[in-house]
């Protein structure tokens, strides 16, 4: 297996290559036209690669759907000091690249940072940051991802820790420090020869401030004047995050709001991108709403926990019939790492605060395991049980990691349906 020099290499990659734009901006734009020719829009799936696994089995679904995929990575999942996966910004797209490569895998791979900012890696907050060390580090951060060949760059610095709760940080401060952050990256990049990148802007958090409508347009206005004060007119984000009604504990997309958002967008050359998709009830109403993309991530780590729950199961009767000698006690494994990351704290209600993890209600306790999974995936622990776990089902006949990546790509093809993206590989060519 040879290495690609890049991500890929599709068709879409060369022609964006040859006019000199950014990929994911011409992405976009050829999405528009084919949208425009067909009457059939489409809104681009963005992969939280929360785990090995999930990158493979995004790869495996995007191939299967003849359809590009985007990587969306937070810094706490990839980043200098290697986040929970434990994967540097080079390793990341190292390893997509080998994984692509080794399922022959010629589709767009765009390659991302989600949520680049202060205070918005968990590290930031823990260990009590002020902001210039903040912003120090993001800077590095997004140094290390351009270098890496990142294609997008999520610049999110809404998130303000040195205010009292509940105070929302000035939309002319988030504007401020979007700039300088676009600034050093556009900086960096010049200097280092790399070709143009993507932007994303904005955020869906209510602290965020930009969940109004008015303070919306006018954070829009804002950036527009202040990136061409600083000589950066030709850089304008291809994405601006919406609040659409998705949030960590709602699951019903609003269909009118999204479109007033894309309204106000369009005029600029931006689209929406939705964050909090997990298990949204009405997939199919994003493309109808004119979305231009949307994250999904803490529902695929679900799905794996789910899946290896399923082999538990099957490893447990294999132990009782005495076909196996050890078991890998895989879940209380989990649910052990899991607690002892700390990491599902901040998830807690404000009646849960101050309780163990334990203590718990049943429900409550499997969604934070669940979702706080994909911090400890990487755990040595962790790896070793899931290890045992395969090879005492795999002696048994069972394919494991096949039963694994099935659930994660059963819940990606839901959305590669929903998003009208099957066949776009094919359909793009018209606009080629």
């Amino acid at each position: 297996m040879f290495p690609r020099e890049t991500v890929d290499t599709s068709p879409i990659r060369k022609e964006a290559q040859k006019a000199g734009v950014p990929v994911c901006d011409f992405l976009m734009w050829k999405m528009q036209e084919l949208a425009e020719l067909e009457g059939k829009p489409q809104t681009l799936l963005a992969v939280c690669p929360n785990s090995r696994t999930v990158i493979r089995a995004a790869l495996r679904a995007a191939k299967r759907a003849r359809a590009p995929v985007k990587f969306a990575a937070t810094l706490n999942q990839v980043d200098i000091d290697r986040g929970y996966t434990g994967l540097t910004q080079r390793e990341f797209v190292e390893l997509v690249k080998q994984e692509a490569e080794a399922i022959h895998f010629e589709g767009l791979i765009i390659v991302a940072l989600d949520h680049g900012g202060p205070w918005v890696k968990d590290r930031h907050t823990i260990e009590g940051w002020d902001l210039k060390t903040c912003m120090d580090w993001v800077k590095r951060s997004f140094e290390a991802a351009l270098d890496a060949g990142y294609d997008l760059l999520h610049v999110d610095p809404t998130v303000d820790r040195t205010l009292p709760p509940g105070t929302t940080l000035p939309v002319e401060t988030v504007i401020e420090r979007t700039v300088e952050l676009i600034e050093h990256a556009e900086n960096h990049r010049k200097k280092r020869g790399l070709p143009p990148i993507s932007y994303e802007v904005g955020t869906e958090e209510v602290h965020g401030g930009l969940a109004d409508l008015g303070v919306f347009e006018r954070f829009l206005s804002g950036l527009k004047d202040a990136l061409k004060a600083r000589g950066l007119e030709e850089v304008w984000p291809i994405f601006v995050v919406g609040k659409v009604g998705t949030d960590l504990h709602t699951t019903l997309f609003d269909p009118q709001v999204a479109r007033m958002l894309s309204e106000k967008a369009r005029p600029y050359g931006s689209f929406i991108k939705g964050h909090y998709t997990d298990y949204v009830e009405n997939p199919e109403d994003y493309p109808k709403s004119g979305m231009g993309a949307a994250n999904v991530g803490p529902e695929f780590t679900e799905e794996e926990y789910n899946a290896l729950a399923e082999l538990a199961h099957i490893e447990e009767e294999l132990f009782t019939r005495k076909l196996i000698v050890e078991k890998s006690e895989i879940l209380e494994v989990l649910t052990q790492e899991v607690r002892k990351s700390g990491r599902w704290k901040k998830w807690l209600l404000p009646e849960e605060m101050g309780k163990d993890l334990l203590e718990l209600p049943r429900d409550r306790k499997m969604w934070l395991v669940k979702t706080g999974c994909r911090y400890i995936w990487a755990q040595p622990e962790v790896v070793a049980k899931r290890a045992l776990l395969y090879e005492n089902l795999k002696r048994n006949g069972y394919f494991p990691e096949d039963i694994v990546l099935t659930a994660i790509e059963r819940a990606l093809d839901k959305y590669f349906r929903a998003f009208n993206l099957v066949d776009l590989d094919l359909r793009l060519q018209k606009v080629l």
